[in-house]
Formats: structure tokens, C-alpha cells, sequence
């Protein structure tokens, strides 16, 4: 590598590294101070938390990570708006939510017993994760931000200039409703709603907003208000800023956060609270980040209200923190599709990652080995391990949760493992007993096998075809052994190949156990589905 590329290289090689950069060279142009860089990240406590949440927590603590690393001091906010009202009973809860719609989420009863409010169980199942991956992080309540008087300064000056921030929404988005209310949201003193008010007069002198509860249409149905006029306080935290109408903006000033990354689907609020930072609050709003949504399989946006929830806690059922951080650290613009049938691939790659860290695999592009590298530095929050874990292919540990007889399972699938060569001494063997466990989780939950996508020839086809079909007729594992051999013979493959192609198919990776029983153990069915995919998607 010359000199030129090695100038390219920031930090450790990644997007992270960059933005840290881009972030520190913004705020000496705008000449702020630099002896703390805050980085923050919004979520919100009105459904259950998923991926997407917990990705783009991922992704702002990683700015922040990179800033440290470039040895500036850089604190990170988890800032959660639990004062937000429930707008829609997301799906899969109790219908008894219906009746608390419009009202603050901490308001509300957890319908499931096991918090004090439905805002603080949402909260604690996204700190859940947090915690079990590894994210440090200050945690801040958007509740007692607004009790306590943070935010104070920023509300008072947001409604003093009222006029100004209604034209500045109408300006951006069309949006012609603060051109007649206030941009404040009080909470019924009668009903408890949030979003049924309607703010009219702010009295300055007093620090009140004047409201009346008159309703509003929330996701396209009509919550009915009470009728009650009152007033509210806002330095005692009665009522909020909405989303788009500066409470982003509010939190940038008060808190001096410098980074926030967001989804494309609050770009309308990101750009509208960047307007009212810079021509209300006085405050240059912090740079950004624009990042795409996880979807399902069906393309869909996965979301707590359309009920495609694919949560952390699942994914760390099957799979390692450090292959979820993969998931959401690998590329940070562009929309992917997940569904859980992913985790084993991201498992089999992150042993691959960790095979290009201390060497394994060599990576001839030099700048791309850096960035690989740093990828998996990352992946660990920037403290990886001294030495490499011990790899094992998923499905071969599925193969032989299902094969190992009860009651010495461990013992058996350890022999199994050092004959296949897979491990030589057990240093680190509460790795190796969480890596089964992820299997015999799998095994105990799903059937099916996770195939990997190979590009295949004609005559590969042709044998994956007559293989098929020995499949569904042959029983014994050693007769569909010998049957892989006459597939290949038959169409001119060497054997050896033909085997590495079925593996990857099947594993993952191009060896394992011997093929024959393994196909028995897994499900002549399953092995055929998995082969037929594989055939369907090289249009075979």
C-alpha cells in the first residue's frame, strides 16, 4: 500500500471512522468547544422495540465509539420520548389498550402486569437489549426531562415565536395546523389525553398554555376529547412539544448533542426541527445521518403497530451479540430485508470476519482489510478478544443437537466435534456451550434447514436433480451417501467438488459431517426443500 491510500485510511477503515471525522472538522468550523462531543439517539416507548430500534441505537453509539478512539471524550444519550401518547394499539396487544389511546404511554396501565405503566415495559425491553449487547449509554426520560426544567428555555422560546415555527412546518410540509394552534401539546387535566388538546394562548408572564380538549384524528381514526378547558405548566412538565414541532430541536440545544442519525421515515421531522434550531433556538443543529429500514420478507417496514416485529431478545435467542451487531454495522444506507432465517448466515460471518481479524484469511485488497478489520473491531465495541473463538458451522451444531443422545449431549457433540476437526482444546468453553445452545434453541423452535445461495452449473443442476429424487425413494444414510457419488459420476462432476457445492448448500460452508447421515437427521423433506431453493434460485 503507498502512501496516498494509507491517507485514506481514518481511524479504523470504517463509515464510523469517517463520520467521527466529518463530525470534529463541523464543529471547529462552527468554532464550538470540543471538550465533550454528545451523540444522540431518540427512541421511542409506544410499542414493542425491534430491530430497527435497536439498530439505530447501534449505529449512533458506534459514532460515538469512533469519536472516543480518535481520543475525543464523547458521551452518548439514549433520550426516550415516553411522554409520547399511544396513537394505535399495536398488534398482538390486549384490546384494552383502545380505551388509553391519546394518553401519555407512562399513563397507561402495563397491560401485562410486570411494569408499573405500558411506556416503562416497552423502555425496559430496549434497555433489555442494550444491556445484553454490550451499549453503554446514558439513559434519559423525556418525563422527567420536562418535570425536572431541562427543556424549559427551548419551550418558552418555541412558543414566543409560535407564528414563525407554524410558517416554517407550513413552509416544509404543507402542514397548515400550527399556523392556528400553538406548537405544544398540554395533557387533559380532565381525561389524561395528550393528543385531544388544542393549545390556542400561551401566557409568558405565568409560564401557562391555555387548551382546550377537543380531539384529533390519530392514524386515521377520531379520538374524541372531553370538552375541558384549562391551563397547563410548562416548567412543571404539563404537556410536550410535538415531534415536528421542535421538541427535537429543544433536546439539540439543551443537551448540545452535535450527532444524531435518524430513519428515512422522520425525514419530514429532521428537517423541519433543523429550521426551527437554526432560525428559533439559535443552535446549529447536529449533523446527520439518513439510514434506510429494515424490512421483512415481504418488503414490508417492520413495525410495532403492523405487527411484523422481529425483536432483539429473538435474535439473541438464536444468535450472538456480536452477529447482531453485524447485522446492524455492516452497511449503514440501503433498505435489507431480515427474517430469522438470516441468523445463521450472520453467525457463519462473523466467523469469517474473525477469521480476516487475526489472519486466517487473507484479503488481498489492502484498504479492504482495514475496513474488514475495523468492521469486526466494532462488532466487539472496539475491545476484541486477544484470540479467536472456537468456529463451528451452525447447521453442523443443529446436526448434532438433533443427532446427540439425551442426557450426555454435551459430551457427545464435543467428541464429535474433534473428529470432524472443528476444535483441538476446549480454553474457551462457555463459548462453545453458548454456540449450542443457540442451536439446540433453533432445533427445539424450528425444522426447517438455513441454506446458503451458490451459483451452480448445468451439470451441478443435473445432479442436485437425480439427488432429489434418491432422496425421496433411499432411507439409509448410507445409501443417499452413495448416491451423492452417482449423481456426480453421472454428469461428470468430481466428487469432491460435488460434495463442497452440497455443503455450502446445506452448512453453509464447504465441508462437515458426512453427508449421508446428516440428510437423515435433518429431514429427507428439509434437505430436499433446501435443495430444491437453491435449484429455484439459479433458475434450475
Amino acid at each position: 500500500m503507498d502512501l496516498g491510500d494509507l491517507k485514506k485510511i481514518i481511524g479504523r477503515g470504517t463509515w464510523y471512522d469517517k463520520m467521527a471525522l466529518k463530525i470534529v472538522e463541523r464543529e471547529r468550523r462552527l468554532g464550538r468547544k470540543l471538550d465533550v462531543i454528545r451523540v444522540e439517539s431518540g427512541v421511542a416507548a409506544s410499542g414493542i422495540p425491534h430491530l430497527g430500534s435497536v439498530a439505530e441505537v447501534v449505529r449512533n453509539h458506534a459514532v460515538s465509539l469512533a469519536l472516543r478512539d480518535q481520543g475525543y471524550k464523547s458521551e452518548f444519550i439514549v433520550f426516550s420520548d415516553n411522554k409520547d401518547g399511544l396513537r394505535k394499539v399495536p398488534a398482538g396487544m390486549p384490546d384494552s389498550l383502545e380505551k388509553h389511546l391519546g394518553k401519555p404511554v407512562m399513563d397507561i396501565p402495563d397491560p401485562l402486569g410486570c411494569h408499573s405503566s405500558y411506556g416503562g415495559h416497552m423502555i425496559s425491553l430496549l434497555l433489555d437489549a442494550l444491556d445484553k449487547i454490550g451499549i453503554e449509554y446514558k439513559f434519559m426520560s423525556a418525563v422527567e426531562a420536562y418535570k425536572s426544567g431541562l427543556l424549559n428555555n427551548e419551550i418558552r422560546d418555541i412558543l414566543m415565536n409560535s407564528e414563525q415555527v407554524g410558517r416554517i412546518i407550513y413552509e416544509e410540509t404543507g402542514q397548515e395546523k400550527y399556523l392556528k394552534v400553538l406548537p405544544y401539546f398540554p395533557v387533559c387535566a380532565s381525561c389524561g389525553r395528550i393528543y385531544t388538546t388544542k393549545a390556542y394562548r400561551f401566557l409568558p408572564d405565568e409560564g401557562k398554555v391555555l387548551y382546550i380538549c377537543e380531539g384529533m384524528e390519530i392514524k386515521g381514526k377520531w379520538i374524541n376529547g372531553c370538552g375541558y378547558e384549562g391551563e397547563a405548566d410548562y416548567t412543571k412538565g404539563e404537556g410536550k412539544l410535538g415531534w415536528k414541532a421542535g421538541e427535537f430541536a429543544a433536546r439539540w440545544r439543551a443537551l448540545e448533542i452535535r450527532f444524531e442519525a435518524y430513519g428515512k421515515d422522520i425525514y419530514d421531522s429532521v428537517r423541519v426541527n433543523d429550521r426551527i434550531s437554526r432560525e428559533v433556538l439559535g443552535y446549529e443543529p447536529p449533523l446527520h445521518a439518513r439510514y434506510e429500514m429494515f424490512l421483512d420478507k415481504s418488503g414490508k417496514k417492520i413495525s410495532k403497530s403492523a405487527g411484523n416485529v422481529f425483536t432483539p431478545q429473538l435474535w439473541l435467542r438464536y444468535g450472538s451479540p456480536q452477529s447482531l451487531l453485524l447485522l446492524t454495522l455492516k452497511r449503514f444506507v440501503g433498505t435489507r430485508s431480515i427474517s430469522v432465517s438470516e441468523i445463521p448466515h450472520y453467525m457463519n460471518e462473523f466467523d469469517e470476519l474473525e477469521d480476516i481479524y487475526f489472519g486466517k484469511i487473507k484479503i488481498e485488497d489492502e484498504m479492504e482489510a482495514i475496513k474488514l478489520k475495523g468492521l469486526y473491531e466494532y462488532c466487539w465495541l472496539l475491545k476484541p478478544p486477544s484470540k479467536p473463538s472456537i468456529h463451528v458451522p451452525y447447521n453442523v451444531l443443529t446436526y448434532l443437537v438433533k443427532v446427540a443422545p439425551k442426557g450426555s449431549e454435551m459430551d457427545f457433540i464435543i467428541k464429535k466435534l474433534r473428529e470432524y476437526g472443528y476444535i483441538k482444546d476446549l480454553d474457551n468453553i462457555e463459548e462453545l456451550e453458548r454456540r449450542i445452545q443457540y442451536a439446540k434453541n433453533w432445533v427445539n423452535d424450528f425444522k426447517e434447514i438455513t441454506e446458503t445461495k451458490v451459483e451452480l452449473s448445468q451439470q451441478e443442476v443435473n445432479a442436485i436433480r437425480y439427488l432429489i429424487q434418491k432422496i425421496r425413494i433411499e432411507e439409509e444414510a448410507e445409501k443417499i451417501q452413495s448416491a451423492i457419488f452417482e449423481a456426480a459420476r453421472q454428469n461428470n462432476l468430481e466428487p469432491r467438488e460435488f460434495f463442497k457445492k452440497l455443503y455450502t448448500i446445506l452448512l453453509g460452508v464447504p465441508s462437515g459431517p458426512r453427508l449421508g447421515p446428516y440428510i437423515v437427521a435433518m429431514g429427507r423433506e428439509n434437505v430436499i426443500n433446501a435443495l430444491e431453493k437453491a435449484l429455484a434460485a439459479v433458475g434450475g
